[in-house]
């Protein structure tokens, strides 16, 4: 009777346990929505609209190199560097700037 009580009081804490697991990851979650519409805000602040489908378009090919990009334009922002809204010819500027430079490769046959 006693190991079916303790089973019992094991099934109960790994419920428990599985809850609290489940509020972290659903506040978490939350969080990572919230950070999310923030920069969702600035960047509409600091970027007109050809711009945004600029960087939308890059996301869409480099997620990673687009996330970069937007953090480092709140970066700016953020420090009071940006004093007017970039238009599409700045960030096209600004992507030639940041972007690495790309090794030509010449084959020659012997």
């Amino acid at each position: 009777m006693a190991s079916d009580e303790e089973l019992e009081e094991i099934r109960k804490r790994k419920y428990e346990q599985m809850l609290q697991a489940q509020a972290g990851a659903a506040e978490e979650e939350a969080r990572k929505k919230e950070i999310e519409e923030a920069k969702r805000t600035i960047i509409r602040q600091i970027l007109t609209s050809e711009a945004r489908e600029r960087l939308n378009n890059i996301r869409m090919a480099k997620p990673e190199f687009a996330e970069q990009l937007e953090n480092q334009l709140i970066a700016l922002a953020q420090s009071g560097r940006i004093k007017s809204m970039i238009n599409d010819a700045q960030l096209k500027e600004i992507l030639r700037q940041i972007m690495p430079k790309k090794r030509e490769i010449s084959i020659t046959r012997v």
